[in-house]
């Protein structure tokens, strides 16, 4: 098994397996940033071709693309193509361009998918059951909306912990009257951050009807974020889903008020 970050894929990762050359079985798992995707051709090319005796191959590739141009992404249909010839491996392909940070992201993995963590998925995430996984983050420069948070909570049945970076707001919460959506359950869920986030999905998870959160959770939130969407304290809506809290860490300085620890009343407030 290979489980890194690795910024030099040439030199370390296909360098030290290219002289393995008696390989039965490997589960690569890797992180690499650079200025091009990696592909299917890649691990034919690099890897797979020169291991005559490998007989079982996993992996879960991330290729991160920095100073990039949109023109310059390869397409996922592209992508997937590459990974035709690997025989009885089923490959989930997922391409991303984020344009503010200029960055892009490819990711493939074969499937069904082992691992206990899956990370940065976008709106462009493949549906699928990923039972074993129990962490999960999120990150877009795009909305996620209520239907996105039905997707996650339907592909990761035994997740425990999420996190989120997202500061675009949703849009059809403006557009649509919340009372036809569906409310979420995330069974297992005993741990959510708020890394950066826009305060609509703070709402999303703490308001009751939109989702309805397990007992004892911990929460990680920006102070300012969580005082809005309270109401400094005071909002029915999401008292619910906050007496639910039993480990509160607020990012920022802040006063403990007793306003605060009676809308918490479960919940140990670390700062």
């Amino acid at each position: 098994m290979c489980k890194s970050e690795i910024l030099c894929y040439n030199k370390s990762i296909v360098s030290l397996l290219q002289r393995m050359t008696n390989l039965e079985e490997l589960a690569l798992y890797i992180f690499v940033g650079q200025r091009t995707c990696l592909d299917g051709n890649c691990l034919k090319n690099d890897i797979i071709n020169h291991l005559p005796r490998l007989n079982k191959f996993t992996f879960n590739i991330r290729s991160f693309i920095y100073d990039l141009d949109q023109a310059d992404l390869l397409s996922k249909e592209y992508i997937q193509d590459t990974f035709k010839g690997l025989g009885d491996i089923q490959v989930i392909s997922c391409v991303d361009y984020f344009p503010k940070q200029r960055t892009g992201q490819c990711h493939f993995y074969s499937y069904p998918y082992t691992l206990t963590y899956y990370n940065n998925i976008t709106n462009n995430f493949t549906d699928g059951l990923f039972k074993f996984v129990r962490e999960v983050s999120l990150f877009d420069e795009h909305p996620f909306e209520h239907e996105f948070f039905i997707r996650i909570a339907r592909a990761f049945p035994l997740l425990e912990n999420l996190s989120m970076i997202n500061q675009t707001q949703q849009k059809q919460k403006l557009n649509n009257n919340n009372e036809h959506l569906s409310i979420i359950e995330y069974l297992h869920l005993n741990q959510l951050r708020f890394i950066d986030t826009h305060d609509d999905y703070v709402e999303q998870f703490l308001v009751n009807t939109n989702t309805c959160l397990p007992k004892n959770i911990r929460l990680f939130i920006h102070y300012d974020s969580l005082k809005r969407v309270t109401n400094n304290f005071t909002r029915v809506a999401t008292r619910v889903n906050c007496c639910k809290i039993n480990c509160l860490r607020i990012y920022n300085q802040f006063q403990i008020s007793k306003r605060l620890t009676n809308y918490f009343p479960n919940a140990k407030i670390l700062i």
